[in-house]
């Protein structure tokens, strides 16, 4: 019922294969637009180039995306959730540093944002300049018209055009599979380029052949979605769609083939086979077709980018920042920082590499390093949650890694064109890695106690008329999964310098799971309507809206004659019959007393601004600000010492 009820269904029918074509291979389905022509470039045409390029197209989608994600990797279904932190969120009680290829992977990912739309969106409007007299058509403004419009239309959610999505990429399939066959089928020789020794004469024998495997590595660049979206279409539904995808895809390249070999021009000469192969009279409505498929792909990486940042937020990867929730429809969300973010980034790229032929000498490194990164991770799932043979795993760890390692040795010339993109990646890897690690520095200094031993004092507070009642329910927000503790900084703040009293205290543990979509809660009572302790388990796909469920949990209570709602003796509630509400956030600074080391001082500088910068504690849990107190207190990490400190004697 979880699952249902997020849209999460493995049943096959016509519904759900349509919305898995619409939802998932919007990169992976575009790649003919650029892949054929980037392997070919301006290099003289021959068999080895043509065949060679195809054989090598056809094994590493047979190789990286039907084996390894779609028959392997989608088995790494947490909850019925993918994506690199779900995978995560399996496996990271079996290694102790596995969050930083799960940083790597995030990060390289989202800088993937940033490039797929504007290469995607260019590729299919430059084919309006081989329409007679548009050949000297501006190309780059119509671009960054559309892809801001696209992110323009975020904040209004997609729900209703998203539902076209699907009928759109069946057209873009269907041309894509008609115009290939009507190539395939005038010259069939091209099928033997399927052959892998052709792939071994391009990369062994053809000159520089190894490095044009950055090239042929754009065809498997949309593979990670497969599994990013495992949540919105069910295994089975992936499953058959892929081969439905994988046919349209190989025949159109294979068509792409037969033109080259038959076109009669040594090269290429800057033009697009993809574009070339078509007849004169479709050109416009093939343009079209395709400007509507690179959106849809546009559409899926922005939606993307959205969840992998909540999904980072709540496994803390990520400072807290405003998410909100556009439709009625579950589970979709748009968060403006990073939507920005992506604007900014794609309308530079476009700006800055001006076509797609420079952005596809740019394109695919980051991806190769998120597969390798899905690779280490997966391999951990296959050992410990699968409980495979350990030499099975490495056999295959080995077979992944020796495609991924020589696709990236290939990408790796191509940083000479992405430099200035580098410092993107950089940007978000940092706060990454910061958040993360500091996290666990400042976790580490949070000191519990035994809220027993505070009974008999919680008891006489909650009943000393001389001291003012703070509310009437106080309710703290604690790191503590024991039910009998608390920290000590939440002890000071009720009893220390002025007591706070209050007719109930109540101490909510927020409980992230490894499952995407849990929602429960549990009780501790341990004073009688007086102390008590709840837990409440949130998946770590779900906001949080923690005053909403506190005051529902508060509800049910009183239901089931669990709780009794204290009436204030000086009659106030006579006037106003809610209960009087109090959510107390203590938070910290980094004290002036400190003395770090270099790395610590870094980190937690860095973490503290990035905390600043961020959402504050009470917008991310869900707190109307009317309800909540913030309290401040120093953290102190390294307590200067020696302190040198000399009275002068008058």
């Amino acid at each position: 019922m979880e699952k249902l009820k997020h849209g999460i269904s493995n049943k096959i029918t016509a519904a759900s294969l349509l919305v898995a074509l619409g939802i998932i291979y919007g990169d992976i389905g575009t790649s003919p637009l650029y892949v054929l022509k980037a392997i070919v470039g301006n290099r003289p045409i021959n068999e080895i180039l043509v065949f060679g390029g195809i054989s090598c197209i056809f094994w590493t989608l047979i190789l990286q995306t039907s084996v390894k994600y779609i028959w392997l990797t989608l088995r790494a279904d947490n909850d019925g959730e993918g994506g690199i932190f779900s995978l995560y969120a399996l496996v990271r009680r079996y290694g102790k540093n596995l969050a930083i290829p799960t940083i790597l992977g995030a990060t390289t990912l989202l800088a993937d944002g940033i490039i797929t739309p504007p290469i995607s969106v260019a590729s299919a409007i430059e084919g309006l300049t081989m329409i007679h007299g548009l050949e000297d058509l501006p190309t780059v403004p119509i671009v960054i018209v559309i892809l801001s419009l696209l992110f323009f239309f975020q904040r209004f959610g997609t729900q209703k055009v998203g539902s076209a999505f699907g009928p759109v990429m069946v057209v873009w399939f269907t041309m894509l599979f008609t115009m290939g066959m009507i190539h395939l089928l005038q010259f069939p020789s091209v099928l033997k380029g399927l052959n892998p020794y052709y792939a071994y004469q391009l990369l062994v024998e053809y000159p520089h052949g190894f490095w044009l495997l950055g090239a042929v590595f754009l065809a498997t660049t949309g593979a990670e979605a497969l599994y990013s979206d495992l949540g919105h279409c069910g295994r089975q539904n992936i499953r058959i769609t892929w081969a439905f995808v994988k046919v349209c895809l190989l025949v159109n390249y294979l068509g792409q083939a037969a033109w080259l070999m038959h076109q009669g021009q040594p090269t290429l000469a800057g033009r697009n086979p993809f574009f070339e192969m078509m007849p004169q009279w479709f050109l416009i409505i093939g343009i079209f077709i395709a400007t509507c498929a690179a959106i849809i792909a546009s559409q899926a990486l922005i939606s993307g980018s959205y969840t992998l940042i909540s999904e980072a937020m709540n496994l803390n990867f990520w400072p807290r920042v405003a998410v909100r929730q556009p439709t009625e429809s579950k589970g979709q969300i748009y968060i403006p920082s990073v939507n920005n973010i992506l604007w900014v980034g794609c309308i530079l790229m476009i700006l800055y590499f001006k076509n797609s032929e420079h952005m596809e000498a740019a394109y695919g490194f980051s991806i190769t390093v998120a597969m390798m990164m899905t690779t280490i991770l997966l391999s951990y799932f296959l050992v410990y949650r699968l409980r495979w043979n350990k030499f099975a795993v490495v056999g295959l760890l080995l077979l992944f890694s020796t495609v991924e390692i020589s696709f990236f040795i290939a990408n790796v010339a191509k940083i000479k064109e992405r430099w200035m993109f580098l410092f993107f990646e950089l940007f978000i890897f940092m706060v990454m890695y910061i958040w993360f690690y500091a996290r666990k520095i400042n976790n580490r200094f949070t000191k519990f106690e035994d809220l027993g031993k505070y009974v008999t004092q919680f008891k006489e507070l909650a009943n000393d008329d001389s001291v003012p009642k703070f509310s009437t329910h106080l309710i703290y927000l604690t790191k503590a999964n024991n039910r009998h503790e608390i920290e000590e900084k939440t002890i000071k703040s009720i009893f220390s310098k002025k007591p706070k009293r209050a007719d109930v205290y109540w101490f909510l543990h927020i409980n992230r799971t490894e499952s995407p979509y849990t929602l429960t809660y549990d009780v501790s009572e341990l004073v009688d309507d007086k102390v008590i302790k709840v837990n409440i388990n949130v998946g770590f796909r779900i906001q949080p809206r923690t005053e909403l469920y506190f005051k529902k949990i508060v509800q049910d209570l009183v239901l089931n004659q669990e709780l009794n709602l204290h009436i204030r003796p000086d009659g106030s509630t006579k006037y106003n019959s809610e209960p009087d509400f109090k959510f107390v956030i203590v938070e910290k600074f980094l004290s002036v007393e400190n003395e770090f080391k270099l790395r610590e001082g870094l980190l937690l500088n860095s973490y503290f601004l990035l905390k600043h910068l961020g959402q504050s504690d009470k917008s991310a849990f869900g707190i109307d600000k009317n309800d909540v107190v913030v309290e401040q207190i120093p953290l102190i990490y390294h307590p200067v010492e020696n302190v040198h400190l000399e009275r002068i004697k008058k």
